[in-house]
């Protein structure tokens, strides 16, 4: 379930045609690793892999659980405050990631409908 949640939510990323431009241009590359439950995912301008398929190496891992990337999506977390307390861990420049989140808004102002199309309560 996490891993069709998110996924959906990355492909939305990559349908907006200003993040694509803008990660190519950067060479960004995101690697999400969750937990509670487990899922892995890799987000390139290429596209989404999730799973075992998952490339180990990409410009910024973020570490989580399932529940802290939820709280983030749904706006109730904010990500320098995740940051700050550990629930967001980090491998690449943390300037690069408080980058990044502005333009993740497409993703933010749909993971809402996303998740809860998914049964994933509010």
């Amino acid at each position: 379930m996490a891993a069709e949640v998110f996924g959906r939510l990355f492909t939305v990323l990559l349908e907006d045609e200003e993040f694509v431009a803008r990660a190519r241009q950067e060479g960004l590359t995101v690697r999400l690793v969750h937990t509670k439950p487990d899922c892995r995912i890799f987000v390139s301008p290429q596209g989404v892999v999730i799973g075992d398929e998952a490339p180990e190496t990409a410009a910024i891992t973020l570490r989580m659980s399932c529940d802290t990337a939820h709280a983030l999506w749904m706006g109730r977390l904010m990500v320098p405050v995740a940051i700050a307390t550990g629930r967001l861990r980090i491998r690449g420049k943390v300037a690069r990631v408080l980058e990044l989140v502005p333009m993740l808004q497409p993703a933010f102002d749909r993971y809402p409908d996303i998740a809860a199309a998914s049964g994933v309560g509010a």
